[in-house]
């Protein structure tokens, strides 16, 4: 067998495991999302235990409910014995992962975490195992197989209980009403807060570095205004100072190939009427939404008055990485 078909058969395999798990899924699910919901709610937090690959998918999945504002621990299985389980508390949610449900260190904590009045969610491919008998909802990730030809190392199994962690954090953050401004908050250096926390009047050229021109100027001028400013375009004003339109280098080429004397030539008979523009304190993920949905390398903004305040500037987005 060639590499390439290895490669295949596994997600193969995989992808008949996440089928499998996904056709289980059951009212268990729901009542798993409305106990940690419920220890959310009342100051508790999601305490995931596991070992071997399991542990390591439990790192994963506390991770994800974390950045999505459900607060979850790890808790070694081992350590906790020792010392750790002072990170457990009474209200608290334990979302403990094996998927025989026979794993002995798990088993030997399960009296420990029984002394708090906590809720226990299993995550097993064995919904008879010791772990689901001493569980308060058991989450089945049961798959027909491993991609291991032995049918031993954790590989499809690991893959399902990875999908399901997700799906509980995702129903979770659904349930408690989990927006895109509350991601920003748990990623505010990232590229994805940095888009919802900065407005564009935070990322705008204003001032001298804002082109603004009457539109009774010629073209020959709102040329110079232009390289003032060091911008492609300028936004064009009416007589009360409202934006009217735009006109960009673009178009000076345009109308130059196309007819003559056009320097001499008023803005407002050359000038793009109502162009696109974006108030000065939107969010600068709508302006990011606009370039990519328009064509344009510039992008105006205005205040409440509809008066052209600052220009964004595709070649800026990089230095404010939200590209």
């Amino acid at each position: 067998m060639s590499h390439l078909k290895r490669a295949r058969e596994v997600f193969d395999i995989e992808l008949a495991g996440l089928k499998a798990v996904r056709a289980q899924l059951d009212a268990a699910f729901d009542r798993a999302v409305d106990l940690v919901v419920s220890a959310l709610r009342q100051r508790g937090k999601i305490v995931v235990v596991g070992i071997g690959k399991s542990g390591n998918v439990g790192q994963k999945i506390a991770a994800t409910l974390t950045s999505t504002g459900s607060t979850s621990v790890v808790l070694h299985t081992v350590d906790a014995l020792h010392g750790d389980l002072g990170i457990v508390a009474d209200g608290d949610a334990i979302l403990a992962l094996s998927y025989s449900g026979e794993t002995e260190e798990l088993l030997n904590l399960l009296p420990a975490l029984k002394r708090f009045s906590v809720k226990i969610i299993s995550v097993t491919g064995a919904s008879r195992s010791s772990l689901a008998r001493h569980s308060d909802v058991v989450l089945n990730v049961r798959v027909p197989r491993e991609a291991c030809p032995f049918n031993l190392a954790p590989t499809a199994s690991t893959t399902a209980m990875l999908a399901l962690g997700d799906a509980l954090a995702m129903a979770v953050l659904q349930a408690r009403g989990f927006q895109k401004t509350d991601f920003a908050r748990y990623h505010p250096s990232g590229a994805i807060g940095r888009a919802l926390l900065l407005r564009v009047g935070d990322i705008m050229r204003s001032g001298s570095r804002n082109a603004v021109a009457s539109e009774t100027v010629s073209v020959k001028q709102a040329l110079l205004v232009m390289t003032q400013a060091r911008s492609g375009s300028v936004s064009v004003v009416n007589a009360r100072g409202k934006l009217a339109g735009v006109f960009t280098d673009g178009d000076l080429r345009r109308r130059i190939a196309a007819e003559d004397n056009v320097l001499a030539q008023p803005l407002a008979k050359v000038m793009t009427r109502n162009p696109v523009a974006v108030r000065e304190d939107a969010l600068a993920v709508e302006a990011l939404k606009i370039f990519n949905e328009r064509n344009i390398d510039d992008l105006i903004v205005v205040n409440a008055r509809k008066e052209p305040v600052g220009l964004v500037d595709s070649q800026d987005l990089p230095r404010w990485k939200l590209m």
